[in-house]
């Protein structure tokens, strides 16, 4: 495996034939793993994992991210437990604290606890370990434990995050770390920066944990359509991350104007108020070329994996064959790139 991986990160709201077609593409081209958004008010994203799990015999698979407000743990654990058994040991576990669950009447009280002890209950599930577990928000008691077999107690640890402590956290326990929402190269020293003190309490080397970028993609021969269409999608997500990025100074009245848009759905509008400059640092959008040379210095600033976002293209399954054929090869993924 090449030191770089590359993703695609679809959203739930396709049929199953549909992530039939774009996951066989995808395997087709190289694609190394495969993740599937659990948004607020879209479809869970198991049985669109499970769809692409049977399709396919090489790619590795998991939601990004589950989260532990709106699922408790011992749920996650079943999920995770039934994809990496269909997929043959190919399942990532995927949590992030969720974003937008006020909306469903959801508070999200004490995360870092929520977080670190979601992954132990889940994890302490898969293993058959029945020493209990008692938490400041989960508990399991002792004796309870599973009454199936697992295919694997370890599958990959993903969190989604990016606050210092959330980060340094992560740094203790996850494989790999994901900033969503940015394309931005100079978020690589500062997450490497806020992993190195938990990476370090664990004892692990810094530089242990592998950092995933992943935004929304738009990539087409029409350039400039697979730019205007970026806008708009973007326009959502930028409203939340645009305010994470220390290394990015959104105008506070530009983003406040695109928030407000955003809220009446007049999602263009928003995007329109998107200039070049900003568009490139929270999506990846244009020609296949303009998409690689986004994606390489991401790369050459030492991203482990870059995975090109919904809708991936002015159509999904066109994005996809045009990263696969055009935006991949033009990329240098060696070892010794970094």
């Amino acid at each position: 495996m090449s030191d770089v991986e590359i993703g695609l990160g679809l959203q739930s709201n396709l049929s199953l034939p549909e992530y039939t077609r774009l996951a066989t593409a995808a395997e087709s081209y190289g694609i190394d793993v495969l993740s599937v958004f659990a948004d607020l008010l879209f479809q869970p994203p198991l049985p669109a994992l499970l769809e692409m799990a049977r399709v396919t015999e090489r790619v590795r698979l998991g939601a990004a991210c589950w989260n532990p407000y709106s699922m408790h743990p011992y749920e996650i654990a079943g999920q995770l437990a039934a994809l990496d058994s269909a997929s043959g040991g190919r399942g990532y576990l995927g949590v992030a604290r969720g974003t937008w669950l006020g909306d469903i009447g959801l508070t999200q009280p004490r995360p870092l606890a929520h977080l670190r002890e979601a992954v132990e209950f889940v994890y302490r599930l898969l293993a058959g370990d029945g020493s209990g577990f008692r938490g400041e928000v989960f508990r399991l008691e002792p004796g309870v434990a599973l009454r199936y077999d697992t295919h694997r107690s370890d599958p990959p640890l993903l969190i989604g995050a990016w606050g210092p402590r959330a980060v340094a956290m992560a740094g203790t326990i996850a494989q790999e770390i994901k900033i969503g929402g940015t394309a931005n190269p100079a978020m690589l020293p500062v997450m490497r920066a806020r992993l190195e003190p938990g990476e370090r309490e664990a004892g692990r080397e810094p530089g242990a944990v592998r950092i995933v970028v992943g935004a929304v993609t738009v990539v087409d021969l029409d350039g400039a359509a697979a730019r205007r269409r970026a806008r708009e999608e973007v326009a959502m997500y930028l409203g939340v991350v645009g305010e994470f990025d220390p290394t990015v100074e959104v105008p506070p009245e530009l983003l406040g104007e695109i928030k407000a848009r955003v809220a009446v759905g007049d999602h263009d509008g928003a995007g329109a108020l998107i200039p070049d400059e900003l568009l490139d640092l929270f999506a990846f959008s244009g020609t296949p070329e303009q998409v690689a040379a986004q994606a390489q210095r991401l790369i050459d600033a030492g991203v482990g994996r870059v995975e090109f976002g919904t809708p991936q293209g002015l159509d999904t399954l066109r994005g996809i064959e045009l990263i696969g054929s055009r935006v991949l090869p033009a990329l240098d993924l060696s070892p010794g790139r970094r």
